[in-house]
């Protein structure tokens, strides 16, 4: 009995430990939970393009000789800067080669260096401004420039154009070079004179040339000539008179001798 009994012993043991090891076995084989698939986060903006503003100038139109003083000045860089690493942008008034060439006074070979650079500083806006902004400008003059302190800018908008006071120069924008932001040039066809610099005695406008004098003609009598006209036409007349008045006394003569005969 004894025998019978350690076999069943070893038997249930066994299922036993079998039973277990598979449950175990089971639970390790589940696979494991799924997790939330994580939401994207936004792209983020991406950059404005870069803008080459000595590009820009050079094969935008004839502005050769404000691109030359803004590289003698290293003044571009802080265009070009403010273009590219800031978020407000910039806007530049462009004056053309014709308005340098016909800059007769004052002129800026006068100036030092300090001078020209807050002159050409004078020209650009730390701020981007389409064609559709220069109205809210006209409410904000006068408006501050990159040359900072007393050089302001003001505008004016006179039937849809942009109008331009520097306190030297008055000018108007006539055309749009090139407007996305962040950049903005705007073509202007004067120099902007800043008062900080050129003071408020502003030159008077040319008066025109005196037209010549004519000379008198050879053959025009002078006064005199005329005077000896009017004494030599009054001369026959006197004449004349005097013909009469001895006309009238001979006729009394002989009226007076013919009277004496008939009595005598």
């Amino acid at each position: 009995m004894k025998n019978m009994e350690s076999p069943m012993i070893f038997i249930v043991c066994s299922a036993l430990l079998l039973l277990c090891t598979s449950t175990a076995y089971a639970q390790t084989a589940k696979s494991p939970p799924i997790s939330p698939t994580p939401t994207p986060s936004p792209a983020p903006a991406p950059a404005p393009e870069y803008v080459n503003l000595t590009d820009l100038l050079t094969v935008a139109g004839p502005f050769q000789t404000f691109l030359t003083y803004l590289q003698s000045t290293k003044v571009l860089d802080t265009f070009q800067n403010q273009a590219n690493n800031t978020e407000e942008g910039v806007t530049i008034f462009v004056p053309t080669n014709s308005a340098f060439s016909s800059l007769k006074k004052p002129s800026l070979s006068n100036l030092t260096q300090d001078q020209l650079k807050s002159l050409l500083l004078f020209h650009g806006l730390p701020h981007f401004y389409s064609l559709s902004d220069f109205k809210n400008l006209t409410q904000l003059s006068p408006v501050p420039t990159f040359a900072g302190g007393q050089y302001t800018l003001n505008f004016t908008d006179v039937s849809g154009v942009a109008k331009i006071s520097s306190g030297w120069s008055n000018t108007k924008v006539s055309s749009s070079v090139h407007s996305t932001d962040p950049v903005a040039i705007y073509q202007v066809d004067k120099v902007l004179l800043p008062e900080a610099i050129f003071g408020t005695d502003i030159p008077p406008t040319p008066a025109p040339a005196p037209s010549p004098d004519i000379a008198p003609a050879a053959d025009t009598p002078s006064g005199s000539t005329s005077g000896g006209k009017a004494s030599s036409t009054s001369s026959p007349s006197s004449s004349s008179y005097k013909m009469i008045s001895w006309g009238i006394w001979s006729q009394l003569v002989l009226a007076l001798s013919g009277l004496l005969v008939l009595f005598l």
